[in-house]
């Protein structure tokens, strides 16, 4: 009894801690439910989200992450006013911030598919499906979860970083594209924990103007078809 129903919540800008709870709530209750079913005869089916959310500026590093990745200590960060959280995704340290669109699916995998490499390699190609629109070209690096683009020296740049968490193939966690963001934060870590490749945004590669909101319903629409969902909208 699969649902290929997707919810999207645009939660504008919010605060990661704020943001936390709001994913963490409902993927308590999909997990929750499926425990019930195991019970039922009658099976209610199991619902899925797309949360899309912009962050004030913080610095999130995953369980398997080296703190040392981060270049600044509590007083400049302070003095930077940049939050810091360690969080239970995998991956290393990340920047969020204004300008970028960060995505949490929050998938019952039940519904699509059992299989956490695939469910990554999807993401992955929903933003490199959804860059192409722009005329950038975004690829895989082998051993390095995200999605690339060439600069004008054809060096390797990320702009899109991945850190997944799944339960009883729930999903949580997910993406953060860099669509206007100041790039001046990355300097401050290493992003990813990669220190020989540098990070860039599709406003700075394009070299011209983009908004959020082309960069948002393009996603919608890769989303839909890469996972063969239908996607609803929610306040």
């Amino acid at each position: 009894m699969k649902n290929n129903k997707i919810l999207v919540k645009d939660l504008g800008i919010l605060s990661y801690a704020n943001s936390w709870e709001h994913q963490k709530t409902i993927f308590d209750n999909i997990i929750s439910q499926k425990i019930k079913n195991r019970t039922l005869k009658k099976k209610i089916k199991t619902e899925n989200y797309l949360l899309i959310v912009e962050h004030k500026p913080i610095y999130t590093l995953g369980k398997s992450g080296d703190i040392a990745n981060l270049l600044l200590d509590n007083k400049q960060l302070k003095l930077k006013n940049i939050d810091f959280k360690k969080i239970n995704r995998g991956g290393d340290i990340t920047f969020h911030g204004l300008g970028q669109i960060v995505g949490y699916p929050i998938l019952d995998l039940d519904n699509f598919f059992t299989d956490i490499g695939q469910y990554l390699r999807t993401l992955e190609e929903v933003i490199i499906s959804t860059i192409s629109f722009f005329g950038l070209k975004g690829y895989r690096i082998n051993g390095e979860t995200g999605v690339w683009v060439k600069d004008k020296s054809n060096s390797p740049k990320k702009i899109c970083a991945f850190g997944i968490k799944a339960s009883r193939w729930v999903t949580m966690h997910g993406f953060a594209l860099n669509v206007h963001t100041d790039l001046k934060y990355f300097d401050y870590i290493v992003p990813c924990g990669i220190s020989d490749k540098g990070v860039t945004s599709i406003e700075e590669t394009l070299n011209k103007k983009i908004t959020t909101k082309i960069v948002k319903a393009k996603i919608y629409e890769n989303f839909a078809r890469l996972f063969d969902a239908e996607l609803f909208h929610i306040n």
